[in-house]
């Protein structure tokens, strides 16, 4: 009797701990007629701001914009901004957002899959849509995220989602945004708390990738010349990333590892995209003459070795651009701060970036990199209406989002801390 009981109550604990982390905010619903943003500053990002601007949406795609007089537009719905600010919604190149709801919680853990190789294993299936730190993020004014697994040697397919929506396909902007490989350490880095030493099973652990490649290609081939075999799965996932159609993402820190990555991908026929970077100025030659870009994974982190100077990853990004280097600035704080990703953007123009190539890292230069810049990233006419209005500069910490909408949909920017806050304002305000 007893032990039923104990069993009871661990099935209650484990089927109540996921639901402690559904949001309560209803995804947007589309405008039914157009939407005209008045009285404002546009920031297009790719081009010089437009004071004194106006920007129209419809059917979830940028119309119209400009500055001046704003145009007549039959059924719109006209918004004064009383000379607020419009920005494109910020890209978290870098995220478990959706995989993990809370650190201490295995039970809500979604982004690490057993075994060295699940090249299938898709990381956009996984999402919870109803994950508490969705509105989090959103609140800040990221409105886009690129979710990687991670685990093993190649965990999985990366996927770009929008934050809102019902299910993952609502959420999903590119289901398979490219595949994760986490690559070996293969030198003494000294850094803090690795105590410098070597990885010995580097080499054969690159060893066993290349052949698991190889067994890859083998069996592609002959499934092309003889459709009647039956199908792998985990083959069939890396089709696309064989082909070089479709991104390698490759986590590597440390210059050894970031030189054989990118060596090792270009010789197989790959497209490498190094995310991590901590030490990508000391090859920066290579990653210039291959073109290979870097999503450098935050800059409020310790140096990379004891010998660095403590100021080393908040100007790498500075580094990085006078070396001619392609990068953007992804959020290092996973999964539950990536709220934070404007304030690693404001400390790299703190230490060399100048502001407009602080707010290019976390909007149009992921958006380049990740293959969406047709779509997301800056506002243009024809891209997707994903947008923010804020009181002042976003990379400023004073600054407040005060308006998002994704896809043309208003969302909510409402979030759990907002409304404690609200509720414990109205008692205060009582006393």
């Amino acid at each position: 009797m007893k032990l039923h009981c104990l069993t009871s109550l661990i099935v209650i604990i484990v089927l109540t701990v996921p639901a402690l982390g559904q949001s309560r905010q209803v995804p947007g619903k589309g405008a039914s007629t157009p939407v005209l943003l008045i009285n404002t500053t546009v920031h297009p990002v790719t081009s010089p701001p437009l004071t004194n601007g106006w920007i129209a949406f419809e059917d979830g795609r940028i119309t119209l914009m400009g500055s001046g007089d704003a145009p007549t537009i039959d059924g719109a719905d006209v918004i004064d901004l009383e000379g607020q600010h419009v920005y494109p919604g910020m890209i978290a190149a870098d995220s478990i957002l959706g995989l993990v709801e809370t650190g201490q919680v295995e039970v809500t853990h979604d982004h690490d899959e057993f075994g060295s190789f699940t090249p299938e294993s898709r990381a956009v299936v996984a999402l919870n849509p109803d994950s508490d730190l969705i509105p989090v993020t959103r609140h800040a004014g990221v409105l886009t995220a690129l979710v990687t697994p991670d685990g093993g040697r190649m965990p999985g397919q990366a996927a770009i989602i929008r934050l809102d929506g019902w299910d993952w396909e609502d959420m999903a902007v590119e289901p398979m945004a490219g595949m994760v490989i986490e690559w070996p350490r293969i030198d003494r880095s000294g850094g803090w708390g690795r105590g410098g030493r070597e990885n010995d099973g580097a080499d054969k652990q690159i060893v066993e990738l290349d052949d698991y490649l190889t067994e890859a290609e083998a069996y592609l081939a002959a499934c092309d010349a003889d459709p009647t075999l039956p199908p792998d799965s985990r083959y069939e996932a890396m089709r696309d990333m064989l082909a070089g159609s479709a991104p390698t993402i490759i986590k590597a820190s440390t210059a050894g590892q970031i030189a054989t990555a990118v060596a090792w991908a270009k010789h197989r026929g790959l497209d490498p995209v190094i995310l991590g970077g901590e030490e990508a100025d000391e090859v920066a030659d290579l990653l210039v003459r291959e073109d290979v870009p870097v999503i450098v994974r935050g800059v409020h982190r310790y140096p990379s070795a004891r010998h660095r100077s403590p100021s080393e990853p908040h100007e790498l990004p500075a580094r990085l651009r006078d070396l001619g280097v392609t990068f953007c600035i992804a959020p290092r704080d996973r999964p539950a701060h990536l709220r934070n990703l404007p304030h690693h953007a404001a400390t790299a123009v703190a230490n060399g970036l100048t502001p407009e190539e602080g707010l290019r890292s976390i909007t149009i230069n992921p958006a380049v990199i990740l293959g969406i810049d047709d779509r997301l990233g800056s506002l243009e006419p024809g891209k997707s209406a994903t947008l923010l209005v804020t009181t002042g500069d976003p990379l400023q910490i004073r600054t407040e989002v005060q308006r998002a909408w994704i896809d043309g949909r208003p969302v909510d920017l409402s979030t759990r801390q907002t409304q404690l806050r609200d509720k414990y304002w109205q008692k205060y305000q009582g006393m």
